[in-house]
C-alpha cells in the first residue's frame, strides 16, 4: 500500500487527479467503512495523495459521499495534513463570486449522514467527545494564507461555513437565516468531512471558492453550470496555493490537531 503524509481532497472542479500530473500509482484503499480510490503523486520530493470527493466524473452527489471511508483511507496510508476544496455559495453580497475564503468556523445543518467515527461500534472505543473550538488546523490555515499572499490571490482570512445536506440549493429564507446566525458561505460537502478529519487526528483546512451568490441575493436562479465555470477559472491558482501551503509545512506538527481522544482507533 502506498504511503503519504500530505493529501488533497478535490471537490467540484477538482475531480480530475490529472490536475497534479501523472500519478505514480492509484489504489483502492479498503476501510471498515468502505473503500476509497487514492492517487499518489511525487511533487518536489514529497508524496502527495489525492482523493476525488465526487469521483473522477463527478458522479457521487454530496449526500452520497462516503466521508468516513475517505477520511479513514487517508488516515490508514499515513496522511497527517489535508487540504480540501469546496465550491460554495455566498450568504453575503460583499463576498462576490470569485472570492476565496479560508474558513475558520462552521455551522453543521447536515442531518442524515454518518457524522462521526465514534458511533458506539468503534472497536476499543467507549464514549468519545472531541473539542471543536477551533475546527480547522491553525498551522495549515496560516500556510494557505501565506501562499495566497505570495500568489497575489485575493483571499478572506476567515469565514463561517454552513454545511447543508443537498443536493438542492438553499431557499432565499434559508440564506437570510444562515447569514443572521453568522454564516458567510454555504456548501454541501464540508461536513462531516471536517469533523471526521479532526476525530482522526488529521490537520485539516478548507479552501472555499465562492461560485455564486446565495438564493435571493442575485435575482437569478442557481445552476450547477455557473458553479463549474467559476471553479474552472480559479482552479490553477487555487491548486497552486494548496500545494505551496502543504509542501511548506514542517515535518513536525505543532498544532493540537493530533492530540484528540480516540484518533488511533480510526482506520
Amino acid at each position: 500500500m502506498g504511503k503519504a503524509r500530505l493529501a488533497v481532497i478535490g471537490g467540484t472542479g477538482f475531480e480530475d487527479p490529472a490536475l497534479l500530473g501523472r500519478p505514480t500509482q492509484t489504489q483502492l484503499v479498503e476501510t471498515r467503512f468502505g473503500s476509497a480510490s487514492v492517487s499518489f503523486y511525487a511533487i518536489r520530493g514529497e508524496t502527495v495523495a489525492f482523493l476525488s470527493r465526487h469521483g473522477p466524473s463527478h458522479t457521487i452527489p454530496p449526500h452520497g459521499v462516503n466521508y468516513r471511508a475517505n477520511i479513514a483511507a487517508l488516515a490508514s496510508i499515513g496522511v497527517e495534513r489535508v487540504v480540501s476544496t469546496a465550491a460554495v455559495g455566498s450568504l453575503r453580497r460583499e463576498l462576490a463570486p470569485g472570492t476565496v475564503v479560508v474558513v475558520d468556523q462552521f455551522l453543521d445543518f447536515t442531518r442524515q449522514r454518518p457524522f462521526t467515527f465514534f458511533d458506539g461500534d468503534t472497536p476499543g472505543a467507549c464514549v468519545v467527545h472531541t473539542d471543536f473550538t477551533e475546527p480547522y488546523c491553525p498551522e495549515v490555515r496560516a500556510r494557505l494564507l501565506e501562499a495566497a499572499r505570495s500568489e497575489k490571490l485575493a483571499v478572506r482570512p476567515s469565514g463561517c461555513y454552513v454545511g447543508l445536506e443537498g443536493p438542492r440549493y438553499e431557499s432565499a429564507a434559508e440564506v437570510r437565516a444562515f447569514a443572521m446566525l453568522g454564516g458567510d458561505v454555504v456548501g454541501m460537502t464540508g461536513l462531516p468531512e471536517a469533523v471526521l478529519a479532526r476525530e482522526a487526528g488529521l490537520c485539516f483546512a478548507t479552501v472555499a471558492v465562492v461560485t455564486n451568490l446565495g438564493a435571493g441575493l442575485s435575482g437569478a436562479p442557481l445552476s450547477h453550470r455557473e458553479v463549474e465555470q467559476a471553479m474552472a477559472s480559479l482552479r490553477p491558482r487555487v491548486l497552486k496555493i494548496m500545494l505551496e501551503a502543504i509542501l511548506a509545512l514542517p515535518a513536525e506538527r505543532h498544532c493540537p490537531c493530533a492530540n484528540v481522544p480516540g484518533r488511533g482507533l480510526v482506520r
